[in-house]
């Protein structure tokens, strides 16, 4: 409890200053507090209230260093108050963190007045202002600032500040190896003195934008570093009240390599680096408005490699694509700058000439192209020889359109191919009915097996001399519900393109065996059937063993089973088809090479595979009896057949004439409608029955 003596100075205090006090008591943003010379409190206005947390009452009386001051300073704030009162040192005006009610810290800016009143005793008041906001404010800042620095050290973005005008104020980058010259070049400089001259224009342009526009402006540009060409992304923003532009400079030399790779991915062959499909198709596009445009003509020419998935199947992928890539070469070499070669795929490329003045010109390029596939291609010591098939459609004759001329120029091409290769068509109307209809076998053949459209047929095999039935060649036969009767020299061929020739050969080689041995039981005679293996047939690396399965399967011995080819089988010379041939005459099957006299290199053939068995061309056969050469033909064939060891069959036999004369030169056996066309397989049956019993009798 307070003294009297107290409370009437105190009394006395508040009245001397009560003008003042009436002042302070009005403004509660401050805080002001009176103490006399012993720190006791004499007045404490309501801001004091609100900074501190101590009530008017609370505070009176009690002493400066019990209320508000930390102990860490409490004998420093006693010590220089006493200083100020016994000698005069002025405490000066500071910031200073004092204590809350709660224990918390309080921050404020404190000043601080003394006064002498009447009874000559001194007054000290305090003006305190709150810093918290202040010091709130500035610690944002400096996060804020310590965030900016960190943000600035982990990206590697290159930043400016400019003048409108281009001048450089300041800058921020995080490698200095990223700048295009040192700082000492560029700040205070103007970016015309240092910047390429198509860079600046691109600035200026952009920041002209920005200041209309406002927003942000982005724009690309490159530059050529000490490291190699680098590629920027700059984005540009207007400080308007200071009339500065900010630049944020990223380097995107990785992003666009890596879209130059997807750019290229999408649009370019991986393996020959040429057009793709997609990309060919656009120039192709281009070169037809072009041509619209200016009245020209163009081309379209659809380039396949011949046989070339024999040299995938004998030499490897690897050494294909090998050879695809030096094709691809040996294409762009012939070709002007102007035109394209695209690759379609596998071994099928596309060429588009473009501004042609006349056929002509076409036809150049067309014998050129030929003309660069005549000299061999050398791979890892090995020479190899690749020709080429290329149809061509012309614009605006064959087509207006994209897909028109490529479907045309793929017509034309397949025309090539069945003209014997290594050469050229031009497209026709009368070609485009020819692949309708091949198209239509192709989609009819899909399920052709699986509806069992397929019959076997057999034409009868005799001897020539006795004309007695020695076996049968068998011939596969297809009708379809949709097409009819399809040729085989129609269909063959189609199959034998896509593949389907393999399960339809097996087909083939099993209806003839299983029919064989009813055959033998029922005449019990031992006939011979024969089977035509294709070329993609032989390739099949299955094909042995099926025929070793079948001729169990079916009961009948590999001499009674006769494989005829052709010269196509032996072509590319492949160690494999040696190794199959072996294989079969190992297994006492009799191979025949089928169409004498019609290809070129038959003699060498005959003497480097065991062949058993020879048979003559019935063209030749067709003109024994009229025409001189035929027979002197047929004479020296038989003669050289019977000196190699082989059997010689005639193919084509209509006459008893012809009969007579490959009798008379020697031919061992003959098959023609002379005997008896191809038949079914139980008129075969029938037909044997009753020539057996002719013959008997």
């Amino acid at each position: 409890m307070k003294s009297s003596k107290t409370s009437n100075i105190l009394a006395h205090q508040q009245v001397t200053n009560d003008t003042l006090h009436q002042l302070f008591d009005e403004v509660n943003a401050i805080s002001v507090q009176g103490y006399d010379e012993e720190r006791r409190v004499i007045y404490w206005n309501e801001g004091s209230e609100l900074l501190y947390g101590y009530r008017k009452d609370e505070a009176s009386g009690k002493k400066l260093e019990d209320l508000i001051i930390p102990d860490t300073i409490r004998q420093l704030v006693i010590d220089a108050h006493y200083q100020w009162i016994k000698n005069g040192i002025e405490i000066p005006a500071t910031e200073i963190t004092l204590r809350h009610k709660n224990g918390n810290d309080v921050s404020v800016f404190s000043s601080h007045v003394m006064f002498t009143n009447q009874y000559n005793v001194k007054q000290m008041y305090c003006i305190d202002i709150d810093l918290s906001d202040v010091r709130q404010a500035q610690e944002q800042a400096m996060f804020k600032q310590h965030m900016l620095e960190t943000i600035f050290t982990a990206i590697p973005d290159l930043f400016f500040l400019m003048t409108d005008d281009g001048t450089i104020i300041d800058y921020h980058a995080n490698d200095e190896q990223n700048l295009y010259v040192s700082p000492e070049q560029f700040v205070g400089a103007n970016i015309n003195s240092f910047l390429p001259e198509k860079i600046v224009i691109l600035f200026k342009k952009n920041i002209a934008k920005l200041k209309q526009h406002k927003g942000i402006v982005s724009f690309e540009y490159e530059l050529d570093m000490p490291q190699g060409q680098a590629f920027f992304e700059a984005r540009i923003s207007l400080l308007s009240k200071y009339n500065q532009i900010v630049a944020i400079i990223r380097d995107i030399t990785e992003q666009q390599k890596t879209a130059e790779l997807i750019r290229h991915q999408a649009y370019f062959d991986s393996l020959t680096s040429l057009p793709n499909r997609f990309l060919a198709l656009d120039r192709l596009s281009q070169m037809l408005a072009s041509a619209e445009k200016n009245a020209e003509e163009m081309a379209v020419l659809f380039i396949d490699i011949d046989d070339f998935k024999k040299i995938n199947d004998s030499l490897g992928h690897e050494i294909g694509d090998k050879l695809l890539v030096r094709a691809a070469n040996r294409l762009q070499d012939v070709i002007r700058n102007e035109d394209t070669v695209g690759r379609l795929g596998g071994d099928e490329f596309i060429v588009l000439l473009k501004g042609l003045t006349d056929h002509e010109a076409t036809m150049d390029s067309v014998e050129n192209l030929l003309k660069t596939f005549r000299t061999p291609f050398i791979l890892d010591g090995r020479e190899i020889m690749l020709t080429i098939s290329i149809g061509v459609a012309i614009y605006p004759d064959n087509g207006r359109s994209s897909s028109d001329l490529i479907r045309n120029a793929d017509t034309a091409m397949y025309q090539a191919k069945s003209s014997g290769r290594n050469t050229f068509s031009f497209f026709t109307d009368e070609m485009n009915v020819i692949m309708q209809r091949r198209f239509q076998i192709e989609e009819q053949m899909l399920g052709a097996l699986a509806n069992n459209e397929f019959e076997v047929y057999y034409q009868p095999q005799f001897n020539v001399e006795s004309t007695k039935i020695i076996g049968a060649e068998a011939l596969l036969r297809w009708h379809n519900k949709s097409l009819g009767s399809i040729r085989p020299d129609e269909f063959i061929p189609i199959a034998e393109h896509t593949g389907h020739i393999v399960p339809i050969g097996e087909f083939v080689i099993k209806q003839a065996l299983t029919f064989l041995n009813k055959w033998q039981k029922i005449d019990q005679q031992d006939y011979t059937i024969s089977v035509n293996l294709s070329p993609r047939q032989f390739r099949d690396t299955e094909l042995v063993q099926f025929i070793k399965n079948t001729l169990k399967d079916t009961n009948i011995a590999p001499q009674f089973l006769d494989l005829e080819i052709t010269e196509g089988v032996l072509m590319s010379g492949q160690s494999y088809i040696l190794q199959a041939f072996t294989e079969i005459n190992q297994l006492g099957i009799k191979i025949a090479m089928d169409d004498f006299g019609t290809g070129y290199s038959s003699l060498s053939y005959l003497r480097q595979y065991p062949f058993d068995e020879l048979k003559i061309d019935r063209s030749f056969i067709q003109g024994i009896t009229t025409n001189k050469a035929d027979c002197d033909l047929v004479k020296a064939t038989i003669a050289m057949s019977h000196s190699l060891g082989l059997t010689v069959v005639a193919e084509g036999v209509e006459t008893i004439e012809q009969l007579q004369s490959l009798d008379y030169l020697g031919c061992n056996f003959g098959q023609g409608y002379y005997l008896s066309k191809p038949i079914p397989a139980d008129e075969l049956l029938d037909f044997s029955a009753n020539h057996l019993n002719k013959l008997r009798n």
